[in-house]
């Protein structure tokens, strides 16, 4: 069966700082039409960083949930840049460490459901202070954990971001490493 649908028409309806929306109409394998609401996203990256055993965590209040969550480093790539740089970027803006290695572990879509944002998760190593430098309108705490106590806190639902879940988990299931 073929499963493709046909854009008729596209509307965006709403351009933003981070995100565009936009409504299409789509032909549906059975020729029905319906409506698709599509955020456009540029895109985002994610670190796990390993200092000395330990990752390095970053606690922040997220507005959209309304809570305080602990979460790997992470940010938006820019128009045209190269995920690998924005990953660097973001790690000394949000943790101030510079990452002597990296990594690309995996890229996964974040929500295909209704977004075309794609997420690039790195693993860093050989981690070397440099400062923190966070965005004007970030307020982040960094914080060490133990990969394990990473795994017991997404268990018990203390970490709950899927970026985060997905790279710890990543790591903790050794098909990754930097050696």
């Amino acid at each position: 069966m073929d499963f493709n649908e046909k854009k008729v028409s596209s509307e965006t309806v709403y351009s933003g700082k981070i995100l565009n929306l936009r409504v299409d109409r789509v032909e549906l394998p059975n020729g029905n039409m319906t409506a698709r609401e599509v955020v456009e996203h540029a895109g985002a990256v994610a670190v796990v960083a390993q200092k000395e055993g330990r990752l390095l965590m970053v606690r922040q209040f997220r507005y959209p949930v309304g809570k305080v969550l602990l979460e790997i480093p992470a940010g938006k790539i820019e128009k045209g840049e190269d995920p690998l740089l924005c990953a660097a970027r973001e790690l000394i803006e949000e943790t101030g460490y510079e990452a002597g290695e990296m990594k690309l572990l995996l890229s996964f879509f974040s929500t295909p459901g209704f977004s075309d944002e794609v997420l690039h998760v790195y693993l860093a190593g050989d981690l070397k202070y440099r400062g923190q430098k966070p965005d004007e309108d970030e307020f982040i705490q960094v914080e060490e954990l133990p990969l394990e106590r990473a795994v017991e806190m997404i268990g018990s639902g203390e970490i709950c971001d899927a970026k985060s879940i997905i790279g710890i988990l990543a790591v903790k299931s050794e098909l990754v490493s930097l050696k």
